[in-house]
C-alpha cells in the first residue's frame, strides 16, 4: 500500500518513526518534504502555500493516508487534509485514537 504520512510538522521524530515502521511492514510512504516546526530555514515559511498543495497532490498518489496525531493533536491543515483525502475515497489511519469532534470534515 502507498500511504501518505499527514500531521503537524512539529512531531518529526514521530514521523520518522512511523515512517520506518510502515516501511518494515511493506508499505511503500511518502512524507513532508520539510519540517516547518522542526527547520529555522524561512524558505518553508514563506513556501506554506505551495507545500500544502504539494501535500494534497502526495495525498493523490496514496492509497490512503496515516495521520501523526501526537497528543490527539491535529490542526487545521491536517483537517483539511483528512477531508481532502475522504473526499478522494482514501482510507484515513491514525496514530493515536482521535477526538471525533477534531477530524469532521472541515
Amino acid at each position: 500500500m502507498i500511504i501518505t504520512l499527514c500531521g503537524s510538522t512539529r512531531f518529526k521524530d514521530e514521523f520518522l518513526e512511523v515512517q520506518k515502521e510502515l516501511t518494515l511492514d511493506g508499505h511503500i510512504v511518502i512524507s513532508v518534504g520539510c519540517f516547518g516546526h522542526a527547520d529555522p530555514d524561512p524558505r518553508i515559511k514563506a513556501s506554506k502555500e505551495m507545500l500544502d498543495a504539494m501535500h494534497l497532490k502526495k495525498i493523490d498518489m496514496a492509497d490512503a493516508i496515516y495521520v501523526v496525531n501526537v497528543g490527539d493533536y491535529i490542526g487545521s491543515s491536517t483537517k483539511r487534509e483528512i477531508a481532502y483525502a475522504r473526499e478522494h475515497g482514501k482510507p484515513v489511519f491514525f496514530h493515536e485514537e482521535p477526538d471525533l469532534a477534531k477530524v469532521v470534515e472541515v
